[in-house]
């Protein structure tokens, strides 16, 4: 996985309530297990019609916005527990999303591939997407190690994440990424424990 200890640049928002893991990626593509490729049906319903044709009403398909940080509605990845759904926002070039309130399974996965969940409060949501309404190249700064997020000049706030997930985000570990790096001190445990 890619290294995340900070990050800046623009958003996309997409200020939709409730956006499930069938509309981030329609169940009719998840027949790899391969985590690459996923990013062109990110959204698929909502970016294309049904002849592939891209419907130009659609934030992904304009060039107001853009950037590798999704502002989505409350109630993100709700839905089946798809992994896939993390797979495709990580391949189309998202590193994080910012949500006021996650599924418990969707940031369980986020968080395994990579892309940080960020949740703020619903207040602190709403001026984020106001700020982009006001001005769409609004600078936003992801600070992992300190936890903070910034928006323009005048928006900043903290948030939470587990000790461990965050210490593999930042040093670009996946769990088994995690076990490799402590091989040694397994080894060396082993070695202490008695075989009878």
């Amino acid at each position: 996985m890619r290294k995340f200890i900070t990050h800046s640049g623009t958003a996309v928002p997409l200020p939709i309530e409730n956006i499930d893991t069938d509309q981030i990626i329609p169940a009719r593509f998840l027949k790899s297990t391969d985590k690459k490729g996923f990013g062109e049906n990110l959204f698929r319903d909502w970016r294309y019609e049904i002849d592939g044709e891209q419907k130009p009403d659609f934030i992904l398909n304009q060039d107001t916005y853009s950037g590798e940080i999704l502002v989505a509605g409350t109630n993100f990845g709700c839905g089946s527990s798809r992994e896939h759904a993390a797979w495709a926002l990580a391949d189309y070039g998202f590193k994080a999303v910012i949500s006021s309130f996650f599924a418990d399974i969707f940031k369980g996965n986020a968080l395994n591939n990579g892309l940080l969940p960020i949740t703020v409060s619903k207040e602190f949501l709403a001026d984020v997407f106001a700020a982009m309404e006001q001005d769409p190249k609004v600078s936003f700064t992801i600070d992992l190690e300190n936890q903070t997020l910034s928006v323009g000049k005048d928006l900043q706030t903290s948030f939470e994440i587990d000790p461990y997930k965050k210490m593999c985000l930042m040093k670009g570990y996946d769990d088994i990424d995690y076990l490799v790096s402590n091989k040694d001190k397994i080894e060396a445990f082993e070695r202490t424990r008695s075989h009878s």
